[in-house]
């Protein structure tokens, strides 16, 4: 198995990146929060996976082995495959995930596209006691980050994907959720990148 990658970015993708290794350009699928973190130019080192399938091989990276161990896991439940997984940690970073399945929390789980309430409901069944118990102080979470932090990740995120600062800036400030309400940052970060698409 490709256990990591390391090497200057190429290209930055809305759903991937190109990571230069050794000459090789190497595509890596990757969730939101890990491309936010990347720039194209700068070098990169991302924990990895690769699937085998029959007729494809198909990399996905990760910003810690956190991530990775997550979406390992979730490909555990049945109906769950990597694509899914990855939408997964689309929707929800690892903590967030550990939280929903220690609380049962079903409506959480069925934010994730192509997730159902039967989908949900094996997902609590089969990885209780998988996924690790979540942090103590749930609050402190990066899910619900302070208003200029999530602000500050979005708009890093729209940046590192080609658009300009004020542009970033702009889309940010039209999705950005009401005050005092809960912030979903991969979320407002598709938001965003939809209103910049019709832009």
């Amino acid at each position: 198995m490709i256990a990591s990658v390391g090497g200057p970015v190429r290209v930055l993708r809305l759903d991937a990146a190109v990571v230069e290794v050794a000459g090789v350009g190497m595509l890596v699928h990757a969730s939101p929060r890990t491309l936010a973190g990347l720039r194209v130019g700068q070098v990169a080192q991302l924990a990895t996976t690769l699937v085998v399938r029959e007729d494809s091989l198909t990399l996905f990276g990760f910003v810690d082995d956190d991530e990775r161990a997550t979406f390992e896991t979730l490909q555990t439940v049945s109906g769950i495959g990597p694509r899914l997984a990855l939408a997964m940690l689309a929707v929800h970073e690892p903590e967030s995930l550990r939280r929903a399945i220690a609380a049962d929390d079903l409506t959480a789980l069925r934010k994730v596209p192509g997730v159902g309430l039967k989908g949900a409901q094996r997902m609590v069944l089969e990885l209780k006691g998988k996924l690790g118990a979540p942090a103590a102080f749930p609050g402190s979470s990066a899910t619900e980050p302070d208003d200029e932090g999530w602000r500050g990740q979005v708009r890093d995120a729209l940046v590192g994907l080609g658009w300009a600062a004020k542009a970033a800036d702009d889309a940010v400030e039209k999705v950005a959720p009401a005050a005092g309400e809960p912030v979903d940052v991969a979320a407002v970060l598709r938001a965003a990148l939809q209103r910049l698409g019709r832009a």
